[in-house]
């Protein structure tokens, strides 16, 4: 009798066993395509602070070179600016927004400094 529960117990083993791995739905060819989207990094968007920031620091610096008061300072910031919104990077362009909006404060401010004469 021993013998007949061992086979009975090996036989609903292996029956079981074939049994789970058939009832697995197999791979479909739209299946493949989701798989391989899902391995690709996303790309993080920029955030709505830095783009409002970077929105303004345009704005800002379109102002100052229209009365011909854009530093170079501001210029090379608000470049630095766009090239990291161009790579999604939101602290540089928060950071970098906010350094050429406040370099182009002091150009437009220099504006209302007297002119200074040299001699007669």
């Amino acid at each position: 009798m021993t013998m007949h529960r061992i086979l009975f117990t090996l036989s609903s083993v292996a029956l079981l066993g074939l049994a789970g791995c058939a009832s697995q739905p197999a791979p479909t060819a739209a299946a493949k395509p989701a798989e391989t989207k899902a391995a690709e990094p996303v790309k993080p968007a920029l955030s709505a602070e830095a783009q409002a920031a970077l929105t303004a620091a345009q704005a800002d610096a379109k102002a100052a070179r229209a009365k011909n008061a854009l530093w170079t300072t501001a210029e090379d910031a608000l470049k630095a600016a766009e090239a990291a919104a161009e790579k999604n990077d939101s602290a540089t362009v928060l950071a970098q927004s906010k350094r050429a909006s406040a370099q182009v404060k002091l150009g437009m401010e220099q504006l209302d400094y007297p002119l200074v004469k040299i001699g007669d």
